[in-house]
């Protein structure tokens, strides 16, 4: 079946594969893809985990060629990395020892020493070790995520198409499902939602459409995609008739469930029908909470829906996680609202906290993840731990 590939530009500079299974590049011609083999040819082979919080680091330097031979980092300048970016060759070392930035270890323990023995990270709990995961041997059967808040505007669809970007480098098959008539995160893949011909709303509500009909391939290796645009609006009030109409995005995912290890959705910013949906599916929700005040006052309002979700529709669903957003550790309102956070929600938060940085706007326009936009980078890295974090509770169940 013949397909077509989507630049937000607009047109339809080449004719990709739908459904297909695609190795690299090769054959795609969407913005997405050319931008990502630009990258990927002009950056090193080297693929650097880092640590969340490059200013709180020690860093390691090294060359891409592996060399032995590696010297210390001078990260004293804070004007140096303007856009979170290390110098070529460095990269920040996940097990350095964590050292916080002395004003803001004042507010999380009086014991300096007890900063570095224990390794205290932003959320003020001890900071894990979250091990680099080992390869699968096949996929499935997939764990579905729900990214869940009904403000809009704190990070849902960047921590979605990040994470499951990082998922997919660690080898992980994953599907991202826009679930948001906005095709917010159809766009930051690189595809124009107004000149989509199927989407989700299609296998929503026509009986008989094969999932492989809709499948999007994306830059991204072991990473596929679900998208949406504007015509998903309608379907909020077409279901209202439907029979079991909480469960007809579980039922339009159940045949592709063995097919990947994660499936990731991007929910609306709201919680109608669309998103009760989402949760029905889902095993986890991820709550991803901006360091702000407003924010903050919602959380409330979104875990009663789930726990109305839990007793009424999906059992099986549980709060995974309140992911920080968007956090400033310079800032005394950041680091006073992720404290009420953890406060409220406890082992709930996410040790894993996502920092402000100009990449992230830069991705959207690049339409990729940031992890091959700016592989080298603090954003990249917070979502690799991420990743790691997420897999770590999975294989704690």
């Amino acid at each position: 079946m013949n397909e077509s590939t989507f630049s937000p530009g607009g047109g339809r500079p080449g004719a990709p594969v739908r459904g297909q299974e695609s190795s690299g590049s090769e054959g795609v011609g969407s913005v997405a893809v050319r931008t990502f083999a630009a990258h990927r040819n002009a950056a090193s082979t080297t693929t650097a985990h880092q640590s969340m919080d490059g200013r709180q680091v020690n860093a390691m330097a090294g060359n891409s060629a592996g060399d032995e031979s590696a010297e210390l980092a001078d990260y004293s300048d804070p004007h140096r990395f303007a856009y979170g970016e290390l110098p070529e060759g460095h990269f920040y070392d996940p097990d350095a020892e964590y050292e916080p930035d002395p004003e803001y270890a004042a507010t999380l323990a009086p014991d300096a020493a007890r900063q570095r023995r224990e390794r205290i990270g932003p959320t003020g709990r001890p900071l894990p070790y979250f091990p680099i995961p080992g390869p699968v041997s096949e996929p499935g059967p997939a764990k579905i995520i729900a990214m869940c808040n009904q403000k809009g505007g704190v990070g849902k669809t960047t921590s979605a198409i990040n994470l499951g970007a990082a998922l997919a480098e660690y080898g992980r098959r994953v599907l991202l499902v826009d679930f948001d008539p906005q095709g917010a995160l159809s766009v930051g893949l690189g595809v124009n939602p107004m000149e989509l011909e199927l989407t989700v709303y299609n296998l929503l509500m026509e009986r008989g459409l094969a999932p492989d009909e809709v499948l999007l391939k994306t830059a991204v290796a072991g990473m596929d995609l679900l998208p949406s645009n504007i015509d998903l609006s309608a379907a909020e009030v077409q279901l209202v008739s439907e029979v079991a109409r909480e469960s007809t995005l579980q039922r339009a995912l159940q045949p592709l469930q063995n097919d990947y290890d994660f499936i990731v959705i991007d929910c609306q910013p709201s919680l109608g029908l669309l998103t009760v949906n989402a949760l029905t599916a889902a095993h986890k929700v991820i709550v991803p909470l901006e360091c702000e005040f407003f924010a903050l006052r919602g959380v409330a309002l979104l875990t009663e829906t789930i726990e109305k979700v839990q007793e009424r529709l999906n059992p099986e669903l549980e709060l995974d996680g309140i992911l920080a957003t968007m956090y400033d550790s310079r800032t005394v309102h950041s680091r006073e609202v992720l404290a009420r956070v953890v406060e409220a929600f406890d082992e709930n938060v996410y040790h894993t906290v996502i920092g402000r940085t100009v990449r992230f706007p830069e991705t959207t326009v690049a339409g990729e993840p940031i992890t091959t936009y700016a592989s080298n980078s603090v954003g990249a890295a917070a979502y690799r731990q991420l990743a790691r974090e997420v897999l770590a509770r999975c294989h704690a169940e």
